[in-house]
């Protein structure tokens, strides 16, 4: 009996109406599905970003590493690093590059003292031609190389809205007072940055392998625990795709957008709100709203009769919450290096699948307060909880009725990867959907699976924080 799904009976035979509906939905999911996807490799990716920022992170924190420590930490020579990848960047490109990326690459030339040091001080005279007149005397400055204090070097540098490693490099190059610079005042903090950033995940992937080769190790073994048996909500396949490809796509990401955002971006346009907090708020919205038709249709279908499982329905059992959250945990480190490798074998085989959540992005530039706790809402709460009741509270166990947990687990990922609509991350959202829902299957608990998916979207979410400026 362990192991083995259980059958809640579900209705044998659908109405002919509800199956001919949900065919329709079915088709009209797999339209926008193969569209979105299509459409993602015109999406600018987060990647390149994130690889810059890190790079000005190590540069800027490379003084406050232990002498012993930076070959390990920062390499030789962050600067040039950092440097070489700003200009493959900024020749890459398909649009012309933004006057403060030209900057950064000219004053990172002339730290390293070339001889294409004057070449970039032609840029910079080229640049000063093309910058609107309240950016002008910062470049004009460096060029003339007159002593400025402090002060006056903060003023020069307000109206470029400056990343904190331009700020370093003005700091170093204007002569005159340049009291303490950016690097130097942070350095403490720049530093547990860096850590955080490269040895954290390092220390995650290491414990995670050796988890994960237990885990093997105990399945050649036999002596992995049943599975209990797959309980779940007394739905056929014909409602649950009605559930997500009606109620979830065509409702949600269509219907209800088209209602509830224009009169959502008149409000906020009233309220003459900053744009990062309208942004978030909309975010928030958008999604809570998209939840609201699955969920609601859902309930429609849940039996109003009859005494539902130990546990209910969906399986949530959060309690004990020790045992809940350390399944969670271990789960996602065993999961970490999967998804790693294959993002890296991605990489190596495509050398551009495409753009990335257009979330990550809002994270990582935002500087608002507010809008972060906004996105940190969405992506903390209200996605792990949403997403996990429709591919392991509902598609996993019904599934698991014909296609055994195996087979369930290995459906509900492949619905969920594809529902993020992104080529670039559809191989590393599989493997994360085969951890979620082995997770599910192994332990009989909803609660642990959303537990592991806030985890990892609260770790992405720390690691875009840790690399905004």
């Amino acid at each position: 009996m362990n192991g083995t799904p259980s059958r809640s009976g579900p209705p044998a035979s659908p109405p002919g109406w509800k199956s001919l509906l949900a065919l329709l939905s079915l088709a009209l999911c797999g339209l926008l599905w193969v569209g979105g996807l299509i459409d993602s490799l015109e999406r600018p990716s987060v990647v390149d970003s994130l690889s810059l920022r890190q790079l000005e992170l190590t540069a800027l924190a490379a003084e406050a590493v232990p002498a012993e420590l930076r070959p390990l930490l920062t390499g030789e020579d962050p600067r040039r690093e950092l440097g070489h990848e700003l200009r493959r960047q900024m020749e890459a490109a398909e649009e012309p590059p933004l006057a403060l990326r030209r900057l950064e690459s000219a004053l990172l030339e002339r730290d390293a003292g070339s001889a294409a040091a004057l070449d970039e001080d032609t840029e910079l005279k080229q640049l000063a031609t093309q910058v609107d007149a309240v950016r002008r005397p910062l470049i004009q400055a460096l060029l003339d190389g007159r002593p400025v204090t402090a002060e006056q070097r903060r003023q020069l540098l307000a109206p470029w809205s400056a990343p904190l490693m331009v700020q370093q490099l003005v700091c170093e190059q204007l002569p005159g007072d340049p009291g303490a610079c950016p690097a130097e005042e942070r350095s403490l903090r720049l530093l547990l940055m860096l850590l955080a950033v490269t040895t954290l995940p390092a220390l995650f992937l290491l414990v995670g392998a050796a988890l994960l080769l237990r885990q093997g190790w105990l399945a050649w073994r036999g002596r992995l625990a049943a599975a209990p048996p797959l309980v779940g909500p007394p739905l056929s396949p014909v409602d649950v795709t009605l559930l997500i490809a009606g109620g979830f796509v065509v409702l949600g990401e269509v219907v209800v957008p088209m209602v509830v955002q224009p009169p959502l971006q008149i409000a906020l346009q009233r309220l003459a709100a900053p744009r990062a907090l309208s942004q978030g708020i909309e975010v928030l919205v958008l999604y809570a709203a998209l939840m609201a038709a699955p969920l609601l249709l859902l309930a429609l279908m849940l039996p109003r009769r009859g005494t539902p499982p130990a546990g209910g329905w969906l399986q949530w059992r959060w309690r004990p919450a020790r045992s809940a959250l350390g399944g969670a945990l271990a789960s996602l480190l065993m999961v970490l290096p999967v998804v790693t490798a294959s993002s890296w074998a991605i990489d190596r085989i495509w050398a551009d699948p495409g753009g990335s959540n257009p979330l990550l992005d809002l994270v990582l530039t935002s500087a608002d307060p507010l809008a972060l706790a906004c996105f940190a809402v969405t992506a903390l709460v209200v996605a792990p909880l949403f997403e996990e009741v429709l591919f392991r509270g509902v598609l996993l166990p019904v599934a698991g009725q014909r296609l055994g947990g195996a087979g369930a687990v290995v459906l509900s990922a492949s619905v969920f990867a594809i529902a993020h609509l992104s080529l670039a991350e559809l191989a590393p959202l599989f493997v994360l959907g085969l951890g979620l829902g082995w997770l599910r299957w192994r332990s009989g608990r909803l609660g642990s699976a959303v537990l592991m998916h806030a985890l990892w979207n609260g770790m992405t979410f720390m690691n875009l924080l840790f690399l905004a400026d």
